[in-house]
């Protein structure tokens, strides 16, 4: 099974470790994304084809990544491709509003429940820093409140705590505002209060002493980079409730978990935010970001009386081709299409949890909707500490996505693997019979 390996991995991708070796010579690693999987280098994709890949020699790959969840049907989904096929002649971009950013903000307004007004940006990054900007705007207030590892773009506050690892995130009722680089300035950690997900009582103490200064409380329904785990009964009330008490908003980042349902996750888990950050699947498979909320709240972007509380502007925010691309890209997404999905996603970690049993190995598998995650643990985790992965369960998910790309799969590591509306249940199929060729391959020899 090694020679195996090393044969398919090397052999099948002799153009793509070419392209590699060009890439290194003008970007500073390689690729222009840290997030890009390397094994020892990247895949380069010519083509995608519905729920499938095609990179450049010729392989043809069931895609579990749809670029970080964002790719809801798939790829070269044929509406999408027509209607903006049309659009491109008509141009892409002006610094004038077209009636097509109308017709997706209204799309999601009457199907968001908690979304009254929105304003659109180019990214979820950028979605999630402009709600926090507003939340101060709004509150006059300037921390923040996080959940310890979860994901929420590129900002420096949104970063500082979640990228710790045992020897920097302090002691488990104390975690620390870990920066995500050399040169953070001091006093962002001095405005960030990092809350351990799903413990309520220490949520309480740590949000109860900075109410002063907290603007918001920045909430994954379901954290990807902190387990892709459910919340315990009561986590999201008792921070609610905090909320409301000492005047700070709650802010809900859906960038990933919109997918959740046809309305999104915050209204599958009983979640009333006061502003959401929005991206990914919006943009039917182009650049956005989006923020949401009560009216109240969205109205610091407003310039109705002179100058806004919060200034928001972008070149190429609203642009046309991601406004057609996302309103085309939604309207697909029915409700029948999210129970479609749903269905598809509760029998595939039913089937791959009894793999687990069948085999009895140190897995365990999480996630909710089209969403999944498989930890090299035998039981799933409650918080980004149970989820963080040691070197040696590191290495049973190396030789795990090596194993799924074996069997033809792109697996992502450590984040959420996702389903999508061109898939069939032989996809599905697919994935279980890996899944378990990999333990039935691994069994007795130690690894796992």
């Amino acid at each position: 099974m090694e020679h195996m390996a090393k044969t398919l991995h090397q052999v099948a991708s002799a153009r793509s470790a070419l392209l590699f070796e060009r890439g290194k010579r003008v970007f500073p690693d390689g690729t222009t994304r840290v997030t890009v999987e390397r094994d020892p280098n990247p895949l380069y994709i010519a083509r995608g084809e519905g729920a499938y890949l095609v990179d450049v020699d010729g392989n043809r790959l069931l895609d579990l990544n749809n670029n970080f969840t964002t790719l809801i049907h798939g790829h070269g989904f044929q509406p999408v491709v027509r209607a903006v096929g049309t659009l491109l002649k008509s141009g892409t971009c002006f610094a004038n509003p077209t009636e097509h950013e109308i017709a997706l903000a209204e799309l999601l307004t009457q199907r968001i429940p908690t979304i009254e007004s929105i304003r659109f940006v180019n990214s979820g990054s950028e979605a999630v820093m402009f709600a926090i900007k507003a939340a101060r705007a709004f509150t006059g207030k300037p921390a923040i409140a996080r959940i310890e590892g979860a994901f929420h773009g590129a900002y420096d506050w949104a970063e500082t705590g979640q990228s710790g690892t045992p020897d920097t995130w302090g002691a488990p009722d104390n975690p620390r505002p870990v920066a995500l680089y050399k040169g953070v300035p001091e006093s962002v950690a001095n405005d960030v209060i990092v809350l351990r997900f799903n413990d309520i009582e220490a949520a309480e103490r740590r949000i109860t002493a900075a109410a002063e200064k907290l603007s918001c409380i920045i909430i994954d329904p379901m954290p990807s980079r902190a387990g892709l785990i459910a919340a315990r009964t009561g986590f999201f009330d008792a921070l609610a409730t905090l909320a409301k008490r000492h005047g700070i908003l709650i802010l809900a980042d859906e960038v990933l978990n919109l997918r959740q349902g046809y309305r999104g996750a915050s209204a599958r888990y009983g979640i009333v935010p006061d502003l959401m950050a929005m991206g990914k699947i919006i943009g039917g498979g182009f650049p956005i970001g989006a923020i949401g909320g009560r009216a109240e709240v969205m109205q610091v972007f407003s310039i109705a009386n002179g100058k806004p509380a919060l200034p928001q502007g972008g070149t190429f925010s609203a642009n046309p081709v991601s406004m057609v691309a996302g309103r085309v890209a939604m309207e697909a997404m029915s409700e029948g299409a999210f129970a479609r999905l749903e269905i598809m996603g509760v029998r595939l970690r039913s089937e791959l949890d009894a793999v687990i049993g069948r085999f009895d190995a140190p897995f365990s598998v999480t996630g909710a909707a089209s969403l999944f995650r498989i930890h090299p643990k035998g039981r799933p985790p409650q918080d980004f500490r149970d989820a963080y992965a040691d070197r040696a369960e590191t290495a049973v998910m190396d030789r795990m996505c090596r194993h799924f790309l074996e069997s033809g799969i792109v697996l992502p590591k450590g984040a959420a693997a996702c389903l999508s509306t061109a898939m069939v249940d032989e996809d599905i199929n697919k994935i279980i019979a890996a899944f378990a060729s990999f333990l039935d391959t691994t069994k007795g020899d130690g690894k796992t």
